[in-house]
């Protein structure tokens, strides 16, 4: 698998398309490594030149802004944000909504302006002209229903390209009762994902599966590494993992082309 960084891009004195956020859970975390591979696969067949910035790419600060460290977010952005500017970087897409908003919506006003797009969001502009073609191929006439990611939805109001990317696979797309403006956080947004659970009687995220498991789907489709875990531990909590599967859009899409 070709991942070219750029360093390498840099030495033989090109640029490349798009720089490739990749972000921590794309980076660390066993389960989302899988959406990082099968979006650089789609990359790769769809002849993208994209880089990654390697080990020169640290922690948006995202999780440190939303649990209150403003300091730490300032020092990990503005760190980002002098390599990035180094480099030249002018294109960003990312796999992960809470990396996408902050890159976005954040680094601007600590000079970093680049055009950031979520990973949805590329593969339509992709499939839109014509260097990506999306095939249903093993998933076609299942049942999926997708999950709006807080910070991809409500937050940046980026609903209909996941949707279309979904609709492309010869699939049923069916929504469940909290979705697009009204979607529910699957309960690890706002660095949630790393602290103990709060008095109550119920998980966030097993509301959401809940909620997911009453349209009767084949595949809950997400866009976002967080909200893939949260559900997979609810699909787990309800004993549902042999008849339903939770996967990331690229994933989708990669699996369904054999890439």
């Amino acid at each position: 698998m070709k991942v070219p960084t750029m360093a390498e891009y840099m030495a033989e004195g090109k640029q490349p398309e798009v720089l490739f956020w990749v972000g921590c859970a794309g980076s660390f975390d066993d389960r989302a490594k899988k959406i990082t591979k099968a979006f650089v696969k789609i990359l790769n067949n769809a002849n993208v030149e994209f880089a990654v910035l390697g080990a020169e790419e640290s922690c948006t600060g995202d999780p440190a802004k939303r649990a209150g460290n403003e300091f730490l977010f300032q020092m990990q952005a503005v760190t980002n944000i002098e390599v990035m500017n180094a480099y030249d970087i002018k294109k960003v897409v990312t796999a992960c909504p809470h990396c996408f908003n902050t890159l976005k919506n954040e680094y601007p006003s600590l000079g970093g302006n680049y055009d950031v797009m979520h990973h949805t969001q590329f593969l339509k502009s992709l499939l839109d002209d014509g260097r990506l073609t999306i095939e249903g191929g093993s998933f076609k006439g299942k049942k999926i229903t997708f999950h709006d990611p807080c910070y991809l939805g409500r937050a940046n109001d980026v609903y209909e390209a996941p949707r279309e990317l979904i609709r492309k696979l010869d699939v049923e797309l069916v929504e469940m009762k909290n979705c697009r403006k009204k979607g529910l956080c699957c309960g690890a947004g706002g660095a949630q994902m790393f602290k103990d659970a709060e008095p109550g009687n119920k998980e966030v995220n097993i509301e959401r599966t809940e909620q997911a498991l009453e349209v009767k789907p084949d595949i809950i489709a997400t866009g976002c590494p967080f909200c893939n875990t949260m559900m997979t531990d609810g699909i787990k909590n309800k004993e549902k993992e042999d008849s339903v599967i939770v996967q990331d859009i690229a994933e989708l899409i990669a699996n369904a082309q054999d890439l």
